[in-house]
C-alpha cells in the first residue's frame, strides 16, 4: 500500500468560489510522515473574512426559505458525493495529518455518513403544542436556525469533525465561515468540491484556513451569530472572553479516565485500553489518558497490557502495509509528549514498554508506544493530557478511591469502565463527572448518533455534537402564540 497522486486544490473557498484571496503570504503544508513539501496555500486577511462574512448572511435568508425538505434532499447529495470521492480524500487527509490509510477512510465514510443522518434528522426536528391557562391563547414552539456560525475544528479529524458542524448547521438552514488549521486545511478544500456538486448555494460555506491570530478575528467578527469549537481547553477559555455572549458549542479536551474494577474481564479491559491509547496517534480527546486498576488485578492487567500491545501496535508510514500507528501530526505534540516522558522519568514512573521518539523514520514525530506503570496524581501523565501515545496506568485501592481518582481531574469528557457488576456500572455511570460514560468498551468508542460533550463544572466544554443534538444546539427555540379572538 503506497501513498497516491491526489489533485490538491490549493486555494481559499470565499463566497462559492476558490480564491488566492487579497493577501501575499502563503502557508506550505508538510507532511509529517515524509517531511516533504505537499502543497502552500493562502493565508487568508481580514478582507477575505469580511467578504466571506456578508456573503453568508446574504445567501442564509434564501438557504432558510428553501425549506427543510430541500436542504435534507442537498444534503444527502454531499454525502453521495462524499462516497464516491473517499479513497481520494482518505489519501489526501493521510498525507496531510500523518494517520494510517485505514482510518482516514473511516473518517470520510463516517463525515458522509454524517450528511445522510443530519438530513433525516432536520425533517424530523418537531416543536410541540403547549395548552395556556387562557383559553383564547394556542402556544407552539417551532425551532429556527442561528445564522451565521464561524466554526473552529482542529488537526486530528480534518473532514469528520467539519462535517460534525457543516452537517447539522446546513440541513437547519444556518451559514458558515469554517477556519480549519492551515497544516490540515488541503482535504476540507477538496471536500467542497462536494458541496458544489451538491448544489449547495455560493456563501453558505466558506472554507478560511489559517492559525491562532486568524481565529480570534473570526470569533470576534461582528457578523458571526454563534461559534463552533473543537480543541483544547485552553483555546476554549481565550474564544469565551472573545466571543462574550454569542451562541456557542464547545468540544474541548480529555483526559479519560479509563476505571478497571476487580470483576473486570482483565484481557477485554487491555485490550480496549491499548487500543484507546494508539489510535490516531493517540491525538483524539477521548483515548486512554489514564488508566486506574483495582490494585487486585493489576499485574494480571499489565501483563495483558503488554502482550497485547506488543503484538498488535506497529508503528510506520500511514501508507505501509499493517501500520496502524502513524507520526505525531507536529512538533508541539511531540515536545508535549516529551515532556510528559521527561516527567516520569523523574519521578522514577515505570516505563515499561516506548517511551520515546522512534530514530527509524523520515521524521522525529513518529513515537513509540508508550507504558507507564504506577503513574501517580501528581504527575503529568495524570494531571495533564497527553495528546499522544502513551497508556499511563495508575492504581488504585478499592472502587470508592478509584472513584476519586478519576474524578479529581479539571477535564470530564468521556470515561470508560469495565465490570461485571451491574450495580458498579450503574454506580460510575452516576457518579463519574464526564459527559459520556462507555461501559465495557474502549474509552474512544464513539457513533455519530452519539450526544458527545463534557459534563457542567468542568473544563471540557458545553453542547453536544452528534445525533438530533448538534441540530438542537444550533437553532433558536422559537415560540408563537395566537389570540383567537
Amino acid at each position: 500500500m503506497t501513498a497516491v497522486s491526489v489533485p490538491t486544490r490549493t486555494q481559499l473557498f470565499i463566497a462559492g468560489e476558490y480564491s488566492d484571496g487579497s493577501g501575499q503570504e502563503r502557508y506550505d503544508v508538510i507532511s509529517p510522515s515524509t517531511g516533504e513539501f505537499i502543497a502552500s496555500i493562502p493565508v487568508p486577511t481580514e478582507e477575505d473574512l469580511n467578504r466571506a462574512v456578508a456573503k453568508a448572511h446574504e445567501a442564509k435568508g434564501a438557504w432558510q426559505k428553501l425549506g427543510v425538505f430541500k436542504r435534507a434532499e442537498i444534503c444527502h447529495k454531499i454525502g453521495d458525493a462524499m462516497e464516491r470521492r473517499i479513497d481520494e480524500l482518505a489519501h489526501l487527509q493521510s498525507q496531510e495529518q500523518g494517520k494510517p490509510l485505514a482510518e482516514s477512510i473511516a473518517d470520510v465514510t463516517e463525515a458522509a455518513q454524517l450528511f445522510h443522518l443530519h438530513a433525516e434528522d432536520a425533517i424530523r426536528l418537531n416543536g410541540e403544542t403547549i395548552p395556556s391557562s387562557d383559553t383564547d391563547k394556542r402556544m407552539f414552539t417551532f425551532r429556527a436556525a442561528v445564522g451565521v456560525w464561524g466554526i473552529i475544528t482542529p488537526w486530528n479529524f480534518p473532514l469528520l469533525m467539519f462535517a460534525e458542524f457543516v452537517a447539522p448547521g446546513l440541513a437547519t438552514g444556518n451559514a458558515h465561515v469554517v477556519k480549519p488549521p492551515a497544516n490540515t486545511a488541503l482535504t476540507v478544500l477538496a471536500a467542497m468540491e462536494c458541496l458544489i456538486e451538491a448544489g449547495v448555494p455560493e456563501g453558505l460555506v466558506s472554507i478560511l484556513p489559517g492559525e491562532g491570530d486568524f481565529g480570534a478575528k473570526l470569533v470576534s467578527h461582528d457578523g458571526i451569530d454563534a461559534i463552533g469549537f473543537i480543541g483544547s481547553s485552553a483555546t476554549a477559555a481565550k474564544i469565551q472572553k472573545t466571543a462574550g455572549l454569542k451562541r456557542s458549542i464547545m468540544e474541548c479536551s480529555g483526559n479519560g479516565p479509563v476505571v478497571v474494577l476487580a470483576d473486570a474481564d482483565v484481557k477485554r479491559a487491555a485490550k480496549a485500553a491499548v487500543d484507546g491509547a494508539f489510535f490516531c496517534a493517540g491525538q483524539v480527546c477521548c483515548a486512554t489518558e489514564r488508566v486506574i486498576v483495582h490494585k487486585d488485578i493489576h499485574e494480571a492487567f499489565v501483563k495483558e497490557v503488554l502482550e497485547y500491545a506488543k503484538a498488535t501496535v506497529k508503528l510506520g508510514d500511514p501508507f505501509a502495509e499493517g501500520t496502524n500507528l502513524g507520526p505525531l501530526n507536529n512538533e508541539l505534540v511531540a515536545v508535549k509528549m516529551d515532556t510528559h516522558m521527561a516527567d516520569a522519568r523523574e519521578r522514577g514512573l515505570d516505563i515499561l514498554l516506548g517511551g520515546r521518539r522512534s530514530p527509524d523514520f523520515a521524521t522525529d514525530l513518529y513515537y513509540e508506544f508508550t507504558v507507564v506503570d504506577n503513574v501517580t496524581e501528581d504527575s503529568l501523565l495524570s494531571r495533564e493530557e497527553s495528546f499522544g501515545p502513551v497508556l499511563p496506568i495508575i492504581v488504585g485501592q478499592d472502587d470508592d478511591d478509584i472513584l476519586r481518582i478519576a474524578n479529581g481531574d479539571a477535564l470530564g469528557l468521556q470515561s470508560a469502565v469495565f465490570t461485571q457488576s451491574m450495580k458498579s456500572a450503574f454506580r460510575f455511570m452516576e457518579e463519574l463527572q464526564t459527559g459520556q460514560v462507555v461501559v465495557n468498551d474502549s474509552n474512544g468508542w464513539w457513533d455519530i448518533n452519539m450526544p458527545f460533550g463534557g459534563a457542567g463544572g468542568k473544563g471540557t466544554g458545553w453542547g453536544r455534537i452528534g445525533g438530533v443534538h448538534t441540530l438542537l444546539d444550533m437553532t433558536d427555540l422559537r415560540t408563537g402564540v395566537i389570540h383567537l379572538s
